[in-house]
């Protein structure tokens, strides 16, 4: 029988390298049969064998033997192809890109793929293949912050800043917010649970029982929540909440963290909050709510609770609120750890 024309002699190195492709089972076949060539070939197997083994024919056998002394491991790749013409050429797909990134003319916010391959003159498949190799997405808009127009906001934000990683000895540092306008909402119909294959499905149409507002004030070094649920969210409702708060807690220094909502920084309230030596408000910058710790928690209680809820009425709804804070207090109940390592924000 016929042995190989010319030796083949591998390195440690190639050598595992084609047995892993071998032995891989993500490796794909052809590259499979290549590398059981070649290392067929460095056992000086004859040709016979190399074929019935791999299912090459000998002349493909040869080649790939050839390539591999020429090019070592990079020869058992293919070679890149022509392929197909472009059907469009660069100018064609330019101009698609740069409609896209236009306001459509016909008073829409933005293009969809079909009115884009209308305008165009191509076809839709097409118009999608050139969004994608161009990383444009005509359907998708992200939102970011804006820079506050707060002439204070470095040393608002340093305060607030300040207050969360150094908080002064004896003090409560408080974030407090609402979240207005809780729709206690009742569906028509009964709601079709969750189970194996389907989710849990509620009807489009619903009944309104009122609306719930929710006074939180989380204790950001304790995770503790305290809130108060009212009809409607006024000045005096809020300075109600901030003397209960204060009378709470008798001998701590209280620092509370609030937005710019009117109703918190009303005459009312600061004539009461300029006699209480224990107790200091603290504004977030102008557009920074976020700065303020409370709006993660309400992230939590919305998902948590508000989220497919249903209610039969409004003291049902008041109800599931109480009982899950009285919850989230006994069990879940934990400062947010501070992740953020980079450069302050400056305005």
């Amino acid at each position: 029988m016929s042995r190989p024309h010319v030796a083949i002699e591998l390195s440690a190195e190639e050598r595992d390298t084609l047995s892993m492709w071998v032995r891989s089972g993500k490796t794909e076949r052809r590259m499979v049969q290549r590398a059981q060539t070649i290392l067929m070939c460095a056992e000086g197997a004859c040709w016979s064998v190399i074929c019935a083994r791999t299912g090459l024919s000998r002349t493909n056998s040869l080649k790939w033997q050839r390539r591999f002394q020429e090019e070592r491991l990079d020869g058992l790749k293919d070679l890149p192809r022509s392929g197909k013409p472009a059907k469009y050429t660069a100018l064609e797909k330019v101009r698609v890109t740069a409609t896209s990134c236009t306001r459509p003319p016909d008073g829409c916010t933005g293009w969809s793929q079909r009115r884009l391959a209308e305008v165009t003159g191509v076809s839709k498949s097409t118009v999608n293949r050139i969004l994608n190799q161009a990383s444009i997405k005509p359907h998708k808009v992200d939102y970011w912050c804006g820079k506050s127009p707060d002439p204070e906001f470095e040393a608002k934000q340093a305060a607030i800043i300040g207050l969360y990683i150094d908080p002064p000895e004896n003090a409560l540092v408080l974030a407090v917010d609402e979240k207005s306008q809780i729709q206690a909402l009742d569906r028509s119909q009964p709601e079709l649970p969750l189970r194996e294959g389907n989710p849990k499905r509620l009807t489009a149409t619903y009944t309104r029982h009122g609306t719930v507002c929710l006074l939180a004030a989380l204790s950001v070094h304790h995770g503790q929540v305290d809130t108060r649920c009212i009809d409607k969210h006024t000045h005096s409702e809020f300075l109600s909440f901030l003397k209960s708060i204060y009378r709470k807690y008798p001998r701590k220094h209280l620092h509370v963290i609030c937005d710019n909502y009117s109703a918190h920084k009303h005459t009312a309230i600061t004539d009461w909050v300029a006699k209480r030596r224990r107790l200091t408000l603290h504004f977030t910058p102008t557009y920074a709510s976020w700065l303020n710790q409370v709006e993660i928690w309400f992230g939590i209680f919305s998902r948590d609770v508000l989220k497919g809820g249903v209610w039969h009425s409004k003291q049902e709804l008041i109800k599931q609120i109480v009982t899950y804070i009285d919850n989230y207090n006994k069990t879940r109940a934990k400062p947010f750890q501070w992740t953020y390592t980079g450069k302050p924000l400056v305005a």
